[in-house]
């Protein structure tokens, strides 16, 4: 179960709808973003790789500055409701542009019992016509398939087609994540990406940029270094193995009693 977090009315100035482009001709700030824990980042070591955020990587790998707001457990209604609403209180100049607005955001919203696709859509088109009218570029993450224990299942599919009918209404890029799986990549709870995950994030990410035009000046894979060994390996296995027995135990009673 995601977590959950204060969710305050929204700011006067996004119920009237996106604003107007600002900021032309202004000097551009890098990377904005927005999201839940995965833009956020944090957590364990891999091997010694600190664990970024995905959007950070992306900034590095562009040479970019970096201006992160997403917050752990957010949902898209979050987005809205507190995050942008920050930005505009506390960023220096409100209305300055950047050269990519990324957001990652649906990971909490599809793992609840009141999941909603109609209102996940209205509050992501909110959102990215917020990134829209302040960003050159707009890159939104699509979800995995393999989401979660339980699974999400069939809230993943709505949730990405919302995502990619709205990128495709405000010419945001598309980061597919929906065959993002493998163990040395997503954690064992099936949700958050481990940091050589958030590396391979961010490759994507990069990797459709460049396609787009985008000048990049380092791979995130580049950036580190790590010395692996077999009693690690091995150590890493068996913690992996006993994490992910007692997550699968959760989801099974979680699913005995939802009947």
């Amino acid at each position: 179960m995601p977590d959950a977090i204060h969710v305050p009315e929204r700011s006067a100035e996004l119920r009237e709808g996106p604003v107007p482009d600002v900021g032309e001709g202004r000097c551009r700030l890098g990377v904005l973003a927005f999201g839940d824990s995965i833009t956020n980042g944090g957590g364990e070591l891999q091997w010694g790789v600190a664990l970024q955020s995905w959007a950070l990587w992306t900034a590095r790998g562009l040479g970019l500055p970096y201006s992160p707001h997403a917050v752990d457990g957010a949902r898209a209604a979050d987005v809205t409701a507190v995050q942008i609403p920050r930005f505009l209180r506390t960023a220096a100049d409100p209305h300055a542009r950047f050269e990519l607005g990324c957001l990652h955001i649906g990971t909490n919203d599809v793992r609840t019992p009141d999941w909603d696709a109609g209102a996940f859509a209205q509050e992501l088109a909110v959102a990215l016509g917020f990134l829209r009218a302040r960003c050159d570029r707009l890159l939104v993450a699509t979800l995995p398939h393999d989401l979660g224990r339980p699974r999400a299942g069939a809230a993943v599919q709505e949730a990405n087609s919302a995502i990619e009918l709205a990128a495709t209404a405000c010419g945001a890029l598309v980061l597919d994540l929906r065959g993002l799986r493998a163990r040395n990549l997503i954690m064992v709870d099936h949700v958050h990406p481990t940091a050589f995950g958030q590396i391979a994030i961010a490759e994507r990410a990069l990797a459709s940029l460049e396609r787009d035009g985008m000048t990049i000046r380092a791979r995130p894979s580049q950036l580190v270094s790590w010395r692996e060994s077999r009693w690690g390996r091995l150590r890493g296995d068996l913690t992996y193995a006993r994490r992910h027995a007692m997550i699968s135990a959760r989801a099974a009673l979680t699913r005995i009693r939802a009947r």
